[in-house]
């Protein structure tokens, strides 16, 4: 048995390596001639400098009889003449329950560039959707632990849900929330394109000791070149596929999925493509629906994906916001204007919807919920009548009901960031305000 694993083995083995030479370098982008490669091969450009260590570069295009190529790193050392070798295979990289607690960099290496743990897996970065006929329905709810979506947004295990917002109204602080009280047996967070001063701050004040403890956390800073910013999504994404397929519930969170795009739209103009929806290239549009469709279920478990959609000016229809929507199974939309009043997390309840929440909540619930729902519609759209005194009471019985409830709503959508409501707890205070209990 052992000697017939040892011959597969050795038949794999490609004994005859491929080499080119750089012929150009314009901007961010590589070109050579020689190297034996496909589209997503991984090649090694070897510098002039003999002390530095080889740079990983990804096939991305061919011109006539020139490879294109973008480095995973920065380009440095690099001129015409400078060897190019072929893996003639993907960028992989490893995964195992022993890296939980690890913060890993966009190609799937430690961060403080200490070594990878024994005994890990190695996996694909870039995979296939699972097949929409092999796909379980959601029928289970997670419980996050933030109230106001526990309760009136309720999230199913495998669902993949946007969270949009401007900068600086709560993305951070939600995520961390969420990883913290989430149900689910690990995190997976991806910080993509992030500033660097936030990582460590992510991570010890929103994220915190006991988030770390069951998540593995991916970052590919904005310093970096955008093929690894790309490569981060890829990497949390495959690392979770790898846990899901051993029967885990996972979830991924990835802050921003616009920061994806963006670095999507570097590599696509850098190798020729045309800018067409504001700038972003057709290549954009591609990539997203094929990397948001790999979350979600299969056979073996689940995939809860939350993937935060930075909104310039808070315009919730611009290109990124309004593909990202049309693909995910929800929305929370965080409002400035509630952040701006101090309520946190400042979800816009009547703008944000769970498109499976009706298959995974039980009847009285989802009642509840439409009523809360109704009374908060009610008064938003009376709400200058209220606050000028125009209105007078007793003129509506719907608006009156609305008013009288209004205090307890807003007193249950406030959740500070250190609490938690843990199982049916935050779905039964709900329960409490629409059956009028003070309790």
């Amino acid at each position: 048995m052992k000697a017939s694993l040892v011959l597969d083995w050795l038949e794999k083995i490609d004994t005859v390596k491929s080499y080119g030479k750089v012929t150009k370098i314009v901007g961010i982008m590589i070109e050579a001639t020689g190297p034996d490669a496909s589209i997503g091969d991984v090649c090694y450009v070897y510098t002039k400098n003999k002390h530095q260590q080889p740079i990983m570069a990804e096939v991305v295009g061919f011109q006539k009889d020139s490879v294109l190529l973008m480095p995973y790193a920065q380009v440095k050392n690099i001129g015409p003449g400078c060897l190019v070798e072929a893996t003639q295979q993907p960028l992989m990289v490893q995964a195992g329950r022993s890296m939980i607690g690890s913060i890993l960099d966009g190609l799937g290496n430690q961060l403080n560039q200490s070594s990878l743990p024994k005994g890990l897996s190695t996996i694909a970065t870039d995979q296939d959707p699972p097949n929409p006929m092999e796909r379980p329905p959601i029928k289970e709810r997670i419980s996050i632990g933030v109230k106001a979506i526990d309760g009136l947004l309720t999230i199913g295990k495998g669902q993949r849900v946007g969270i949009f917002a401007g900068s600086g109204v709560g993305k951070s602080t939600l995520l961390g929330m969420i990883a913290r009280n989430s149900d689910a047996d690990l995190n997976v967070i991806a910080l993509i394109g992030e500033r660097g001063r936030e990582v460590r701050e992510f991570i010890e004040n929103d994220l915190g000791e006991e988030g770390l403890k069951k998540s593995i956390v991916v970052v590919a800073t904005s310093d970096q070149p955008p093929l690894q910013r790309i490569k981060g999504a890829y990497t949390a994404t495959a690392i979770c596929e790898y846990f899901r397929d051993q029967g885990y519930h996972v979830n991924l969170m990835m802050d921003s999925v616009t920061r994806v795009a963006m670095a999507q739209r570097e590599v696509g103009l850098a190798t020729g493509e045309p800018p067409t929806t504001k700038g972003y290239t057709p290549s954009v549009f591609a990539t997203l629906p094929k990397l948001l469709e790999r979350t979600g279920t299969n056979v073996h478990g689940t995939i809860t994906a939350f993937y935060t959609v930075l909104v310039d000016g808070d315009d919730l229809n611009e290109p990124i916001a309004d593909t990202v929507r049309g693909i995910l199974d929800g929305h929370l939309v965080l409002d400035r204007s509630i952040a701006e009043q101090g309520r946190y997390p400042a979800i816009n309840i009547l703008k944000s919807i769970s498109r499976v929440m009706n298959q995974v909540a039980k009847k009285d619930h989802i009642q509840a919920a439409a009523f809360i729902r109704n009374l908060l519609a009610v008064y938003e759209e009376n709400k200058e009548l209220i606050q000028i005194g125009a209105y007078k009471k007793g003129t509506s019985r719907e608006v009156d009901e609305a008013i009288s409830f209004y205090p307890r709503i807003i007193g249950y959508l406030k959740q500070s960031m250190d609490e938690s409501f843990p199982g049916d707890e935050g779905i039964q205070v709900l329960l409490d305000i629409a059956n009028g209990s003070e309790t």
